[in-house]
């Protein structure tokens, strides 16, 4: 296996005060790092995906956040945790469909307000102890998902993902795309299937290019190339990542996913999510409540071309998650352990468990 596992997409430069981020809207053909040194610096690059994939959003958040308030000792308490508040406020609304983004900024809110007693130096010093810990905390969430979910699977099968859920969405591994590395290493001999997910292509630019890496036989196909591929009995089983769990099992993730559970379902093949327990939300009861981010035209129309593909003024509508419902799920792949059917009750004994 290549030194895949080596990148790290997000980190902190502590020294020269800035967040050091892998560009993944140069991928595959340019290998980028860029220094990032304010909070809207750090906000643009969430917005124009240059960080994407929900833990590493959430990561990027956290540092965020430190490096916004690290010089500013000089502050009072109550002006500090004012300045703070309108940080995170404003990182909260870079996107709004991933749960982890404010997670982890809740995290962070928390850490000011459990040690609001002690010296503004010393909260800001616990902030960046916090930041690290929810990197290093993703890395092991991340190889616990990919522990469990390659114990629903045996060598030589054929695997489909959706969108991008590998090492460069998290901090090492990734969620769906744990078990196939874990399974690399361990001589699983995994085929594994993945589509451009359009319109941002992350399977084609991300996906295919992690794997790759790796070593691991992958296969581009297009989205609508799904359902012929499992019609050929090429695919044993799907696993995807999640940006978002509603409480009855509903999950959210890249536009497109619900149609391959719907595919998954008719041709009688198991449908894995792999979800890190920060990304269940039990304040939100059903699909119908997330919020799911619109984004612009242009990713349809234009951003991946030499000339536009559409004709000029078109009408649009570029939503970048969709729900899938929990019936088409075969199980939720924690990395405190399995979830399956009904969902609504064993996200809650697993949530109660995990107090």
């Amino acid at each position: 296996m290549s030194d895949i596992l080596d990148i790290v997409s997000v980190r902190l430069d502590d020294e020269n005060d800035a967040l050091i981020l892998l560009d993944q809207s140069r991928l595959p053909n340019e290998v980028i790092y860029h220094q990032y040194k304010t909070v809207e610096q750090i906000f643009d690059a969430i917005v124009t995906l240059q960080v994407r994939g929900a833990p590493a959003i959430g990561i990027a958040a956290a540092y965020g956040c430190y490096l916004a308030v690290k010089s500013k000792t000089e502050l009072t308490h109550e002006q500090f945790l004012s300045f703070f508040a309108k940080i995170k406020d404003y990182l909260a609304s870079s996107r709004p469909t991933a749960v982890n983004l404010f997670w982890a900024l809740n995290r962070m809110e928390r850490c000011c307000v459990e040690n609001k007693h002690k010296k503004v130096s010393e909260i800001i010093a616990l902030l960046k102890t916090e930041a690290d810990r929810i990197r290093q905390e993703d890395e092991a969430v991340c190889y616990a998902i990919g522990e469990h979910a390659l114990s629903l699977l045996s060598g030589n099968m054929g695997l489909l993902t959706h969108c991008n859920a590998g090492t460069l969405a998290t901090a090492k591994y990734g969620t769906a795309l744990a078990p196939m590395y874990l399974g690399q290493q361990r001589g699983y001999g995994f085929r594994v299937f993945a589509d451009e997910t359009r319109p941002l292509l992350q399977g084609a630019r991300l996906t295919v290019w992690e794997l790759a890496q790796a070593g691991i036989d992958v296969t581009l196909i297009c989205d609508n190339m799904a359902s012929i591929v499992m019609k050929q009995g090429l695919i044993d089983a799907v696993l995807v990542g999640c940006d978002r769990v509603a409480a009855n099992g509903d999950t959210a993730n890249k536009i497109g996913t619900s149609g391959v559970a719907i595919l998954a379902k008719h041709y009688g093949i198991p449908f894995y999510v792999c979800a890190p327990l920060s990304t269940i939300d039990i304040q939100t009861p059903t699909g119908k409540d997330i919020e799911i981010e619109l984004r612009k035209a242009e990713e349809i129309t234009s951003a991946w071309y030499q000339k536009p593909m559409a004709p000029a003024d078109v009408k649009s509508y570029n939503p970048a998650f969709d729900v899938t419902d929990a019936q088409l799920i075969t199980a939720i792949i924690t990395d405190k352990g399995i979830l399956y059917p009904p969902f609504d009750i064993s996200i809650q004994e697993l949530m109660k468990g995990s107090n």
